[in-house]
């Protein structure tokens, strides 16, 4: 079983108030190998709103329980998948991803445009919703991870 607790200050992703610690969680978690592992989750309270909110590695996608690498792969991956998952959760991925991408792209420029960051235009029709992504967050490995941070992160998302 493993610890996840973060060393930075969090701010409430709502409405970035500060957070206090009121709990934790198990969560299960599988690796890319099928291999089940245990996290403990802390459960953080914000005042200001009111809510809970889970502070979540960045190996870990929300509402996901496969790690972001594993699904990562499955969407990136042409023809062979090297992770331990049914077919049919390998589609329910990809129909998640495709149904997500547009809103996540939107929110990732969004994001961009209120904190200041130089925003790529995205006029130009991608040629897939991953060519999006790459034009947003680059397309090296770790691009989910790198596009559901700021996301799940943010009281812009």
């Amino acid at each position: 079983m493993f610890l996840v607790r973060s060393a930075e200050q969090i701010a409430a992703p709502c409405c970035g108030g500060p957070l206090g610690i009121v709990g934790s969680r198990k969560r299960v978690w599988y690796k890319s190998s099928g291999e089940k592992a245990k996290l403990v989750i802390r459960r953080l309270y914000c005042e200001a709103c009111s809510k809970i909110h889970h502070e979540l590695p960045d190996l870990l996608v929300p509402y996901k329980r496969y790690d972001a690498e594993s699904i990562e792969r499955a969407l990136s991956a042409s023809v062979r998948i090297d992770v331990a998952a049914d077919e049919s959760t390998l589609l329910r991925w990809k129909c998640w991803f495709l149904a997500w991408v547009v809103y996540a792209a939107g929110c990732l420029q969004a994001i961009g445009i209120r904190t200041g960051l130089p925003v790529i235009s995205t006029s130009a029709e991608p040629q897939s919703a991953l060519h999006l992504f790459g034009r947003l967050v680059g397309d090296a490995a770790g691009w989910l991870k790198r596009t559901v941070r700021p996301l799940a992160n943010s009281i812009y998302g």
